[in-house]
């Protein structure tokens, strides 16, 4: 949008003020505002001083900021971002805006911008000769379906020609304004097609009749009852296949189909047995490098491991929890959430620490567990735990920059 100044201060009136009738008008419109709102009518005020005097002056801003309580910047803020506000003197009988959005363009605008600069000015926003008239450019004037269009004060002229706008302009230099009709400048109603309305062509009526359902056909009599059939024999039962299951239901299944669901388990018992190997050698690893023992430790029985309680049992501990420990909000760690923290819990990890001790093989185990390979390292659980174990959030922040979540 372009820039917005007041009018040269040459033509700039030395005070404003309103009529008695437009005074009480304005007292009216800011009492229906709530008490301290006062401020909201400055907009029905502006509109009101413009349509008294034709502009916006700056003695104008000055008067409403003081009836309305209003720093003086405040009102010129509101009187220059709203194009609708004339900041400088405009025609005393007529300011034409004229449309010049796309549908006004491609229905002959620009002639009616020739016809402007011919009967008034070359230039828009500059008085006529006699002073009485004036032009603009303006954004969309909502009437597109009558494109081209004016405007002249609060009315329009729409669905126009040049030879039209030409008497229209000369009724308004003539003082006869008032005369001449608004709106559509053919014969048609308002946006209505110009050859007249094509569709709801039947007046409706206010009689309205209630819609009674036919009744339903009655059922056939019941006939006689048969005489029973002689039972025969039952026929042999044959062996359903087991239907397909459902998550998070359970069903029964037949010895043949045991074997089949007991090689997932297997399979998880060589990861595990696998990750206990792997724990065994880091601890001597780090036993013969001379670092701390770890903190935790697998609580599971081979026998627990070999039932499959170790990998698919909540209850069962993979991990011992320290003794005498506080639990910490493991929350805190970003990507733990109240579910996974239940199930950290529930396995015997309940401290930052803990968490923070962990090695690849305890990774590992707790991965296996929990079902989320990759979880740990990609959420950085390690360094997130060792900050919060060392210093808790003030440790985190300077660590992260931010805070825990």
């Amino acid at each position: 949008m372009s820039v917005r100044r007041l009018a040269d201060e040459s033509v700039q009136p030395a005070s404003f003020a309103f009529t008695k009738e437009n005074e009480s008008w304005a007292r009216a419109k800011m009492a229906q505002y709530p008490a301290g709102r006062q401020q909201s009518a400055v907009i029905p005020l502006l509109m009101r001083a413009q349509d008294q005097d034709g502009w916006i002056t700056r003695a104008t801003i000055e008067h409403i900021a003081t009836m309305l309580g209003m720093a003086y910047i405040r009102v010129l803020e509101v009187a220059t971002f709203y194009t609708q506000f004339q900041l400088a003197p405009v025609g005393s009988r007529a300011h034409v805006q004229l449309c010049g959005t796309t549908p006004c363009m491609l229905r002959g605008a620009e002639e009616l911008r020739s016809v402007c600069q011919r009967k008034i000015h070359h230039d828009p926003h500059t008085l006529s000769e006699d002073g009485t008239l004036s032009w603009e450019e303006v954004e969309c004037l909502g009437a597109c379906v009558n494109a081209p269009m004016v405007a002249i004060f609060h009315d329009t002229y729409e669905d126009l020609t040049p030879q039209r706008l030409e008497e229209i302009i000369d009724e308004f230099q003539a003082g006869r304004g008032d005369q001449v009709p608004a709106g559509p400048q053919i014969k048609r109603s308002y946006g209505a097609p110009e050859a007249g309305r094509t569709t709801l062509l039947i007046e409706p009526t206010a009689k309205r009749e209630k819609f009674v359902p036919p009744p339903a056909p009655e059922a056939p009599a019941a006939a006689a009852p048969a005489a029973a059939p002689v039972a025969a024999a039952p026929a042999p039962a044959k062996k359903e296949a087991p239907a397909p299951t459902t998550p998070g239901r359970k069903r029964e299944v037949s010895e043949e189909a045991a074997p089949a669901l007991k090689a997932p388990a297997r399979a998880k018992k060589v990861s595990v047995e696998k990750a206990e190997a792997e724990r065994k050698a880091a601890d001597a690893s780090a036993k013969a490098n001379g670092e701390p023992a770890r903190a935790m430790r697998p609580t599971a029985t081979g026998a627990e491991s070999k039932a499959g309680k170790l990998d698919g049992g909540a209850s069962v501990l993979l991990f011992a929890a320290p003794e005498g420990a506080t639990r910490d909000d493991l929350k805190m760690i970003s990507g733990v959430g109240p579910v996974l923290e239940g199930k950290l819990n529930a396995i015997g990890i309940i401290t930052f620490a803990q968490v923070a001790a962990m090695k690849k093989v305890d990774i590992a185990r707790l991965e296996a567990h929990l079902a989320f390979p990759g979880r740990v390292e990609r959420d950085d659980w390690i360094k997130q735990a060792k900050a919060l174990a060392k210093g808790g959030e003030a440790e985190y922040i300077r660590v992260f920059g931010k805070k825990p979540r």
